[in-house]
């Protein structure tokens, strides 16, 4: 019987208000440490399979509140054979992308809430492959692309709201209409992507999370909303497993793993349990921010250059194309593979 007070203290914690915690007594320079580790996960929609180092660097530690750094480097790895990352170009790997966020975390005055924001730019040089539709394709290019990334961000020990901007800046800035190929057939563009998601703790070590996200790129061959959900478990202190499912017009439905192991003090140090847990609210104040890679799609025919092949348009006619769900037109490519283009490129072809 001497153990059941042990044991239940755990469930007490975790249900209770902030001020009957002992939450109000943790001093946050003593919970708020530097971590650092690794970090990997498969391909999904628009973004490569890559693993790699990161770290989180508190600049400022006060009473209530937390200032941060936190950056990532990532390798890029080539995409599944016969499955394009993108939508029909396949992405080659030996790239390296890299991340990097400042942001600001304060707590409420019971500690029951931490509000945060921080903003920061993310890189992604592309190395391309063969396409996964049967088009041959030739002088496969490598693209550098850019995005700025502001996050806002609501967490209390049970629920948890983001709200999330990529957009695409630099030589392929979003708005700008300027499209770089990856090959002789076709080009490639970033998606300017806006989101939220809303999380729900089913244990201290397990979490559920529901999205929504709309996603614009700059010759509109993707422009449509999509939903995604997550489930991340905490397998030991410091390391973390993810599977994410996403559905949209424009890559349909991705599913996709991540895992992330990180070091460091205060709760980070060792792989093992903590009793009682880390509460979420504290330890959200050193959490690595999420939504750092730079989405991209590829698309057929770019307008005033060889990969726009409307002599496929004009050979099978207005009929033989199939539309697609994510509002782009596919034809036959006379080779048993097949072609797909946005509308846009299709009426210019025909002259409309």
């Amino acid at each position: 019987m001497a153990s059941i007070p042990a044991i239940a203290e755990p469930t007490k914690v975790s249900q209770g208000k902030a001020t009957e915690l002992g939450v109000m007594g943790i001093s946050l320079k003593d919970a708020v440490k530097l971590n650092y580790g690794l970090q990997g996960q498969l391909q999904g929609a628009g973004t490569p399979n890559e693993a790699g180092i990161g770290g989180f660097v508190p600049l400022r530690v006060g009473t209530q509140s937390v200032t941060f750094l936190d950056v990532l480097a990532n390798v890029n790895f080539a995409d599944y054979p016969g499955y394009s990352s993108i939508i029909n170009t396949t992405v080659a790997g030996g790239t390296i992308s890299t991340s990097t966020r400042l942001g600001q975390r304060w707590l409420n005055s019971d500690r029951s809430w931490m509000y945060g924001v921080n903003f920061g730019y993310d890189s992604r040089p592309m190395a391309t492959g063969p396409a996964d539709t049967g088009v041959d394709v030739s002088d496969s290019q490598t693209v550098f692309f850019q995005q700025l990334a502001l996050n806002v961000e609501a967490v209390s020990n049970k629920w948890s709201a983001l709200g999330y901007w990529l957009m695409p800046i630099g030589q392929y800035a979003w708005g700008s209409t300027s499209v770089p190929s990856l090959n002789d057939v076709y080009g490639g563009d970033s998606l300017n992507t806006i989101g939220g998601d809303i999380a729900y703790n089913i244990t201290p070590d397990l979490k559920l999370s529901l999205g929504y996200y709309y996603q614009n790129g700059d010759l509109n061959v993707v422009n449509d909303s999509g939903v995604k959900t997550r489930l991340a478990y905490n397998i030991a202190n410091g390391v973390t497993v993810g599977f994410t499912y996403s559905y949209d017009a424009a890559f349909q439905s991705v599913a996709t793993g991540d895992i992330k192991w990180r070091f460091g003090s205060k709760g980070y140090g060792s792989p093992k349990k903590q009793k009682p847990p880390v509460m979420p609210v504290i330890q959200a104040l050193s959490t690595s921010p999420t939504n750092r890679d730079v989405r991209v799609h590829d698309l057929f025919g770019i307008p005033g250059t060889a990969g726009q092949d409307c002599s496929t348009v004009l050979k099978y006619g207005p009929n033989g194309g199939k539309y697609l769900p994510n509002g782009m037109i596919e034809f036959p490519d006379g080779r048993g593979g097949k072609i797909r283009m946005s509308k846009a490129t299709y009426l210019s072809c025909i002259g409309k």
